[in-house]
């Protein structure tokens, strides 16, 4: 009898370990990327082969990758994405980011406003304003979730009026006293990624409310970084450092300064939801 008690440990436990590294087993087959061709999409494939992963890449899209997670916890499923924060899903859903242990999508960054190296003899205010614009994750987060739900019938930038007039308590406190631009023009470009988009049109509706004049206009990150030195540009509101926007600022030293710091914790990586019981990239399933 003891011997077959053993016996049936053994088996259990045999099975249990087995289970746990196969993909079949856990419900994942494979990880939801994004659109074909984005950087993030060759890192996750290093990934999946730098860590051995029982899993395949599927190219999507941006907006597919959130309607397929969403779709997964409202069934209460094991899912596992591609993405970045900040992004308007944490506002959404209750996720995390796994633990990347070789390091394969970088570090944390931080976003900054940038801006030419003057533009405190023509904006002193303005830049004191940027100098303590600041989002955590969940408001950057509702402000994108609005826009991305709002914005294939209507103007960006009415959405960011109507989100600025609705949190008042967000921002009231980053205004300087007697801010009023009388009516001068101020530019502040963006680079097409949303959370620039965000806060980009959310600033101008915000420095329209004080008499500014905001002309925006989406540029690509060297030309946006060559207007900058040039002083075409007077801001820019979604610099990612130390590491992606490293160069442009390494160039244009001396012609370009950080103003102040927007966001904390900025991230790339493989995201699951929360309810998951996996903290890093090694625990998910692995090839044979």
């Amino acid at each position: 009898m003891k011997k077959l008690l053993l016996l049936i440990v053994g088996l259990t436990l045999t099975v249990t370990l087995a289970a746990c590294g196969n993909s079949e087993s856990s419900g994942l087959t494979s990880i939801v990327g994004i659109e074909p061709g984005a950087g993030m999409m060759s890192t996750t494939e290093d990934v999946i082969v730098e860590y051995n992963l029982d899993l395949t890449l599927d190219a999507t899209s941006g907006p597919v990758m959130v309607t397929e997670l969403g779709k997964a916890i409202e069934a209460g499923e094991d899912i596992v994405v591609t993405g970045w924060a900040p992004h308007y899903k944490f506002a959404m859903y209750d996720l995390k980011i796994l633990d990347d242990p070789l390091g394969l999508y970088g570090s944390s960054e931080q976003i900054f406003t940038v801006a030419r190296a003057d533009v405190r003899d023509d904006f002193p205010d303005v830049a004191d304003f940027f100098d303590v614009f600041f989002f955590d994750a969940a408001t950057i987060g509702d402000l994108m979730g609005e826009i991305n739900e709002r914005g294939d019938s209507e103007e960006t930038l009415e959405i960011a009026r109507d989100w600025m007039n609705n949190n008042e308590d967000v921002w009231t406190d980053w205004i300087p006293e007697g801010f009023d631009g009388e009516g001068r023009e101020v530019v502040v470009d963006y680079v097409n990624w949303a959370e620039g988009v965000a806060m980009t049109n959310f600033a101008r509706a915000v420095l329209e409310e004080y008499n500014y004049e905001v002309v925006t206009t989406d540029l690509e990150p060297g030309v946006l970084f060559q207007s900058l030195a040039d002083g075409q540009t007077d801001f820019f509101l979604d610099a990612w450092l130390p590491v992606t926007h490293a160069d442009y600022m390494a160039s244009y030293e001396g012609d370009i300064v950080e103003i102040g710091l927007n966001y904390d914790g900025a991230r790339l990586g493989l995201i699951v939801p929360s309810y998951m019981d996996i903290n890093s990239i090694d625990e998910l399933p692995k090839a044979d």
